[in-house]
């Protein structure tokens, strides 16, 4: 369900497709971190009460997506310079015998799946969509995850993609990296061969080059106005 439905449909919004819907605005960076999410806001924006907003509020909290500090409310979670650095850290520890595991695995089906994957990428980038574009990159490697059969890891991995995905909001500095899809290629290449020490190694080479393409020094400007994060409704 789109936010766009969840907004003209507000009879069938739930606290867990509240939850789904803000997720995936975080992942496709138009909430940025420190963004306040307002429970009176979203309560009109969804049509919902504020009881059901703060479950969703709940759910992402657990998640590690959004932050809620007491007496000040929910905020999208903005990870420090420090976490920047442990995240990618261990996506490198996790990641690499992951893909090792998922290339042991992989059947044609999986393959497949994963050339749709960058195929839905590349058409998010001609269409200018930076923000699905990373969205779907970390839909990637959580599928190289599934492929590996290694669920605990796979959740591990998931967590840690949805805190790159607030830390890339952040601290992204090379935007020609975003376009650098030779190693999802590659990795397809690797994977669809059972070639599980190259698929290791691409996979771990190309983690460092996203780390090395964060800038730890500057912060964005906050936007506040969630209407016109979520629904594109400047009017407000």
């Amino acid at each position: 369900m789109t936010l766009t439905t969840q907004k003209t449909g507000k009879a069938n919004a739930t606290a867990e497709s509240i939850s789904r819907a803000l997720s995936l605005a975080v992942h496709e960076h138009r909430l940025a971190p420190g963004t306040k999410l307002g429970e009176d806001d979203l309560s009109d924006i969804y049509g919902v009460s504020r009881t059901t907003v703060r479950a969703a509020l709940q759910t992402l909290s657990h998640q590690q997506i959004i932050e809620i500090k007491r007496n000040r409310g929910a905020f999208v979670a903005q990870p420090s310079l420090t976490e920047a650095h442990e995240v990618f850290e261990a996506r490198e520890l996790l990641e690499p015998r992951t893909a090792r595991s998922a290339a042991l695995n992989a059947t044609p089906d999986d393959i497949a799946l994963l050339t749709d994957h960058i195929t839905q990428e590349h058409a998010a980038l001609d269409a200018g969509d930076r923000g699905r574009a990373l969205y779907l990159s970390g839909k990637f490697h959580l599928e190289i995850a599934r492929i590996a059969n290694q669920q605990t890891i796979a959740d591990m991995i998931d967590v840690l993609i949805g805190r790159s995905s607030l830390i890339i909001a952040l601290y992204w500095r090379r935007e020609s990296a975003l376009c650098e899809s030779q190693a999802h290629h590659a990795l397809i290449t690797a994977i669809g061969r059972n070639d599980g020490a190259r698929a290791e190694e691409l996979m771990q080479s190309h983690l460092v080059d996203l780390h090395s393409a964060l800038n730890l020094k500057e912060l964005p400007q906050v936007e506040q106005n969630l209407h016109a994060m979520l629904l594109g409704d400047t009017q407000r």
